[in-house]
C-alpha cells in the first residue's frame, strides 16, 4: 500500500512509503539531505513499522524540535491511525 507524508518543521517536503504486512517496503523522501535521507530509507527497508517507530521517535535535528526520522516517525503512526 502507497502512503504519502507531507513533514513539518524539516527540511524535506513530502515523504513516500510503500508499506506492506506490518513491513516497510520502501522510502522515498523528497527534499532534505539526500545521502543522510537515502541511508535512512535503506535502513528501514524491511522493517516492521513498530520497530521503526520506536528507533525513530522524538529524534531531534539541532536546535529543532523534530528531524526527518522523527517525522517518518509520525507519518508511520498517522498511517496506522488511519489503517487501524
Amino acid at each position: 500500500m502507497e502512503y504519502s507524508y507531507r513533514p513539518r518543521g524539516v527540511c524535506s517536503q513530502r515523504m513516500d512509503f510503500e508499506l506492506e504486512d506490518g513491513k516497510i517496503v520502501s522510502v522515498k523522501v523528497t527534499g532534505g539531505c539526500d545521502g543522510n535521507l537515502k541511508g535512512i530509507a535503506s535502513l528501514v527497508a524491511g522493517m516492521d513499522i513498530d520497530e521503526a517507530i520506536r528507533r525513530m521517535e522524538g529524534i531531534r535535528c539541532g536546535y529543532k524540535a523534530t528531524s526527518c526520522p522523527d517525522q517518518m516517525a509520525k507519518a508511520l503512526k498517522a498511517f496506522q491511525a488511519e489503517h487501524a
